[in-house]
């Protein structure tokens, strides 16, 4: 039987979609391509009617991750207080919870550089928070605030995220997100 060209943009997108999922939770070097296709319905041999390499895939799923991510991030900012409801958020225990559907920097970031293949669209991730972060700060140095405010968002999620007590994660966020408000509070204040 032959499908329609519709059908295999379907199917491409379908394993993209799941494939950004499980990378953010689990992990590019996790996820195998068997398992991944198995549990779309797929074979595996299917994989490379739709991508050249893993890499491939690993792009295209980081890709759909951002542009999954960019309309709650940009409701985010149209707040009446954007950047302090973006830390709450960020910081928060439904984030900690639920990786495949969170942002993709603490679980891919590491893994990508450990690998030696950092990825534009990271870069891109990363320039765009840092921008929309910067916005809502002061001051010549609002840039490099924003970077750094990023950096300690990103972290102690990870952090969070890595520790097997569930009171030190707590505690993590809690933490990371005190300091992020009061100096986001004092920076106001200026």
């Amino acid at each position: 039987m032959r499908y329609s060209e519709d059908h295999k943009a379907q199917t491409h997108q379908r394993i993209i979609n799941e494939a950004a999922e499980r990378f953010r939770r689990d992990g590019v070097g996790v996820t195998g391509l068997q398992p991944l296709m198995k549990a779309l319905g797929l074979t595996h041999g299917g994989f490379y009617a739709h991508f050249k390499s893993k890499d491939d895939l690993v792009q295209q799923a980081l890709d759909a991750a951002v542009e999954q991510l960019q309309v709650s991030v940009d409701k985010t900012f149209e707040e009446e207080q954007p950047l302090a409801t973006f830390i709450r958020h960020y910081l928060s225990a439904s984030h900690r919870a639920n990786p495949g559907k969170g942002c993709p920097m603490p679980t891919l970031c590491s893994e990508l550089g450990q690998r030696g293949q950092p990825s534009p669209t990271t870069d891109a991730m990363v320039e765009r928070r840092v921008t929309k972060m910067a916005e809502h700060l002061q001051g010549p140095d609002a840039t490099e605030q924003g970077i750094a405010m990023l950096s300690t968002l990103v972290g102690a999620l990870m952090l969070s995220r890595s520790v097997a007590d569930p009171q030190l994660s707590d505690r993590i966020l809690k933490g990371a997100k005190q300091q992020l408000l009061k100096q986001l509070e004092s920076e106001q204040a200026s």
